[in-house]
């Protein structure tokens, strides 16, 4: 059974309307969260999210909009004040990724990851912030990383710089409205098995495959969104009530490995 940790604290969860935006509003609503307020612009999906929401007990916000648009942005939170009357969690989530060759990127490719991932995350975070102290409450305010934060991959300059950002502003966050009870923290993913990781990897049999083995992980496999929406709750409820400024890394002991030796160059 799990733990109503959340209890009638409303929440605003970006990227809601698949993976680990519809895993992490599922659990605060199991955990006690109401309302929860879903922002994508996947209206559709956004739609049957919201009667999952509801169907888990919790009173569900349907927000149709787009994170790369500041006022809309601003809106989302403003419309929870309004209908909880205040806003205690945000989980800003909504993510953007391509892949190209550094000598290749263009600058609108770079400039529309930067724009989802870490402006998005500024004017959310700075919209909820500034909500919570007019409010006089504390609140928490969580983003979704990546273990692209930590070290490089070819072909992701633009999602790893976005993602390192987004530590570095949690943490300058956290140090700066500890004082108005504040806290921010991130999570950062390994190799998910959500609907991004089927457009990276290009089809559903290569999904299937990645599913039964992900050797580079020691667990070898991908994890699962409800995974990490277990990590936001837990951010979010009181347990963490000491924890602010941290990246809570989720991978399977991806980032924990540092190399193998490869079989055939071993002797038998």
């Amino acid at each position: 059974m799990t733990c109503r940790r959340l209890d009638g604290r409303s929440a605003l969860i970006t990227g809601a309307a698949s993976g680990v935006g519809r895993a992490t509003a599922l659990r605060f609503a199991a955990e006690g969260a109401t309302p929860v307020a879903l922002f994508d612009r996947n209206a559709e999906n956004l739609a049957k999210v919201a009667a999952e929401v509801t169907e888990a007990g919790a009173a569900a916000i349907e927000i149709a909009g787009d994170v790369t648009d500041d006022q809309q942005c601003q809106a989302a939170v403003a419309r929870v004040v309004t209908e909880a009357g205040g806003l205690d969690i945000l989980v800003s989530n909504a993510p953007a990724h391509s892949a190209a060759p550094f000598l290749e990127m263009t600058v609108e490719e770079w400039d529309r990851v930067i724009q989802v991932n870490l402006r998005a995350s500024f004017v959310l975070g700075q919209a909820a912030a500034r909500a919570m102290v007019a409010g006089g409450r504390p609140g928490v305010i969580l983003y979704t990383a990546s273990v692209s934060s930590m070290g490089a991959s070819k072909e992701y300059a633009h999602y790893g710089a976005s993602k390192a950002g987004i530590v570095n502003l949690a943490q300058t966050m956290a140090i700066e409205l500890v004082g108005h009870g504040i806290r921010v923290n991130a999570v950062s993913p390994g190799p998910l098995d959500t609907p991004q990781s089927l457009a990276v990897l290009g089809s559903q049999e290569a999904l299937d495959r990645a599913r039964e083995s992900w050797p580079l992980v020691p667990m070898n496999r991908l994890g699962k969104p409800e995974e990490i929406a277990a990590a936001f709750a837990y951010l979010a409820s009181p347990d963490a009530a000491y924890i602010t400024g941290f990246n809570l890394v989720v991978d399977g002991g991806l980032t924990a490995h540092a190399y193998s030796i490869p079989e055939e160059l071993t002797a038998r």
